[in-house]
């Protein structure tokens, strides 16, 4: 990657939109090559937590602990780990209603996998971290050598939150993530093609994709909070290795030039690489 003045060029996008702090990770499996703008640099995780979610899925799956097909039964009822108490996840904060639809009955666990990924549902998020797990989750991400992520509540878990007790990455730690789908270190290859469907069904694609050629193609998780739009993900070009990217941002409220700021920056540094 040519990154001569890449830097200032990302810090100029941040700025004209009203971003204060910028992290970005990129790793380009063409030639082997890393870059990295404050690529440590801790950050609210917001939904693209749900990407360690899913990668401990699957490897409890290859381990024999369920089957995608099993059933779970759905339900609107969690513990908070701060203090034990209960709370419930409100629809019009999900972005998949069809879950909360089906309280009281069941979904297949490889359904609410999908749902947590392709509509950032809140609610098959919480279900599947009850059914793994958050130690076990840590453990399945100690083991993969992943260092940039701490995932240590649920969605919504608003007393733990008032605690400061809340989901963090950096931009590092998603592409870590991220590079167990392309590598066959961890994960065995029918989950990894599992696993990349899922992310190719993203139905939110207004940053990391928006603004690349239409014939490339973007498998990838958003993270959008009132302070924070992230998106990290592989981005799969014709005639070149496929290259894994994440861009995490972080303002004083919530605005439409941020997600575009994201766009941007992966436009610069997808020309970067396919000059």
């Amino acid at each position: 990657m040519n990154s001569e003045g890449l830097s200032e060029r990302i810090h100029k996008i941040a700025a004209d939109a009203g971003i204060g702090t910028i992290a970005v990770a990129v790793h380009d499996y063409q030639d082997g090559t890393s870059f990295e703008l404050d690529g440590e640099r801790w950050l609210h995780a917001a939904s693209v937590i749900k990407l360690a979610v899913l990668m401990a899925l699957f490897k409890s799956v290859e381990q024999g602990a369920f089957h995608l097909d099993d059933p779970l039964h759905v339900r609107n009822r969690f513990k908070s780990i701060a203090d034990g108490s209960i709370y419930h996840l409100e629809p019009d904060r999900d972005g998949d209603g069809e879950c909360h639809g089906r309280i009281g009955r069941t979904l297949k666990i490889g359904e609410l996998a999908r749902a947590m990924i392709v509509r950032s549902s809140n609610l098959a998020t919480n279900l599947l971290l009850d059914l793994l797990g958050i130690e076990q989750i840590q453990q399945t991400l100690a083991s993969a050598g992943i260092k940039g992520v701490r995932l240590v509540r649920g969605v919504e878990d608003l007393a733990a939150f008032d605690r400061g007790l809340y989901n963090q990455m950096t931009a590092h730690g998603a592409v870590e993530l991220l590079r167990l789908v392309c590598e066959g270190s961890f994960l065995n290859a029918g989950s990894r093609e599992q696993i990349l469907s899922i992310l190719f069904a993203q139905e939110f694609n207004a940053m990391l994709p928006a603004k690349l050629p239409r014939d490339v193609r973007v498998a990838h998780k958003t993270g959008e909070i009132s302070t924070h739009s992230h998106d990290a993900g592989i981005v799969y070009c014709t005639g070149r290795a496929p290259y894994v990217i994440a861009i995490f941002s972080e303002s004083a409220a919530a605005s439409d030039p941020r997600s575009r700021a994201v766009a941007l920056i992966s436009s610069l540094i997808f020309s970067r690489l396919t000059a």
